[in-house]
Formats: structure tokens, sequence, C-alpha cells
């Protein structure tokens, strides 16, 4: 078990050790990133900016003009709100190949409220023409994931959280595109689209409802933006589960295609609402709003009735 973000820095030692075009750009983060051992193996490949993350887009955007592999880490809340006009012209439009990579999202930070949870990015982000938006499960997608957007044609933003996850295993999707989401487990009676952390209570909540007779088929949509719809089973009930607000996110999503699609099922959106913020852990924000194995199933069974 391992953090996606510790995973995220491994592979990028090993791609770099191989690869003296790829940079890290990170604004006072290389401890938090995980990037510490990377830049005492590689001085010359990582670039400190400093709490300045409109100027680490910008700094990271020049690179990626002049040919280079650009990372440009920065916590979640602030990359996608302190630098979100950069994002958008300096990276989007100006279509530099820079690999945004918000570290410590969602709720990671936990008990430092608010102002360190990133709850907008999926929705902030998916009205930008000219960028990918993927949150792995686990190691597995995780390292993946990073190894795609390295040769992805466009901009990608990779969002990646502190806790250890567990390896969800590759039985149904062994491969890994961006774009194309992954069947973690088969089940007939109801469908649990969940993505990044909230796979794995998601996993549990399907062999709690197994107990109980009900079949969950669990799909981790690592892929935000383009999302992959042909996995969506629209003959039954589907719940959406995400680390993110109820607004603009997967679930909303989701929801746009069915019903753009003229599909008519029992549906439900499962993440954080419109309310004051909750501080704690992640876990027990987690369970504050239901995003437990628990809560899942709970929420499943009233959507089946």
């Amino acid at each position: 078990m391992k953090a996606n973000q510790a995973v995220f820095a491994e592979t990028i030692e090993q791609i770099a050790a191989q690869d003296k075009d790829l940079y890290m750009v990170t604004s006072d983060s290389r401890g938090s990133g995980k990037l510490v051992n990377f830049g005492e193996i590689y001085p010359d490949q990582i670039v400190e900016i400093g709490i300045a993350e409109q100027n680490l887009v910008g700094v990271a955007s020049g690179l990626a003009s002049m040919n280079k592999n650009v990372f440009a880490v920065s916590p979640a809340c602030f990359l996608t709100a302190r630098s979100l006009e950069q994002v958008k012209n300096d990276v989007c439009y100006s279509n530099n190949k820079v690999v945004l990579v918000g570290i410590s999202a969602g709720v990671s930070y936990g008990a430092l409220g608010s102002t360190h949870h990133s709850l907008h990015d999926f929705a902030a982000l998916r009205a930008i023409n000219n960028i990918s938006i993927v949150a792995p499960a686990d190691a597995f997608e995780t390292e993946h994931a990073v190894k795609a957007a390295i040769e992805s044609k466009q901009p990608v933003y990779l969002r990646f959280g502190k806790k250890n996850m567990p390896n969800l295993g590759q039985e149904i999707s062994a491969d890994f595109k961006i774009g194309k989401a992954r069947i973690i487990k088969e089940g007939s009676d109801v469908q649990i689209v969940a993505t990044g952390e909230t796979v794995w209570p998601s996993l549990e909540a399907a062999k709690l409802l197994k107990e109980e007779g009900i079949s969950a088929e669990v799909i981790s949509m690592h892929t935000i933006k383009p999302l992959d719809t042909s996995v969506l089973n629209w003959e039954v009930p589907i719940v959406t589960v995400e680390e993110h607000s109820i607004y603009g996110g997967l679930g909303e999503a989701v929801g746009s295609f069915l019903l753009q699609n003229n599909h008519c099922v029992p549906f439900k959106i499962m993440g954080i609402p419109d309310e004051e913020t909750v501080s704690g852990s992640q876990n027990e924000i987690f369970e504050h709003y239901q995003l437990s194995p628990i809560g899942i199933a709970n929420e499943v069974k009233k959507l089946l009735r």
C-alpha cells in the first residue's frame, strides 16, 4: 500500500533516468510531492518556483514550448484556483503539453479546512478546452497514468491524494488508457461508478452488498474528461462516487450523458454537498458524507428500493 503521489514520484524517477528532457517544476512543494529524492538525484531537472502558483504554470508552459516533458506539481487546491487563468491561456489555449499534477487533492489535507480542500478542480477544468482530467485509484493506475500523460498529445491534469491505497487488482481490465474506464468488479443489479480514492470504498461496498444478494458492478472512471460513456449500463440503477463537490464533477458528467441520450434510470450522485465545510481527517470526512463502504452500500440499497 502506497500513496498515489508516492507512486507518482517513484515513476518519475525511473523515467528521468532515461529522459534528460523531463523537468519537474514545483511551488515549494517538493516535500509534499515526494520529490526531495528526485531533486537530489536530478538537480538540473527540477525547478523551484516558490509559493507562486501562477508563475509555476507560466514557467512550465515556457519549458513545454521548448519541447521539454514538463510536470507542474502543486497542491491541487492552489494549482486549479490561483493558477486557473494560466492553465486556461498558457497551457490549454497555447497548446503547451504540460502535465499539471494536483497533489493532496480532494480532502487529503483534512483538518486544514476549506482553504486546502480541492472540491472544485474537476468542475473548473472540465469547462476548459484541450485538457484531459485523470484521477487514478491505485498504484497500477497511477504508474500508467504518468506514462500515458507523457505520451499524450495534449495537456493533462493528474490528481493524486496522500492516503496509502490498496492495489485494486486488474482481473477484469488489465490495461490502462486515458479516456478508457476500468471494470474493477462485474455485477448485474447496480453500477457504482467511482473515481480516484473513492474507488476502493466503492469496491468494499460492493462486497457488503454481495452479502445481501445484490450484485454491484464497480467502475474505476479514472478519466473524468474525456468520459468513457461506453461502460455505462443504462439498464440498471447507477451511483457515482467522487471526492469532489456534487456539482460539476463525475456525477454531473455521467448524468448529463444519460439525460441527453434519453436514458432514464434511477441515479444518485455521491460527493460533497453545498454546505458549510466539515473539517477532520479524510476518513472522518468520508464517514460524515457517507463515502465509506457502509455509506455507499446504504445509498445503493435506497436507490434500489
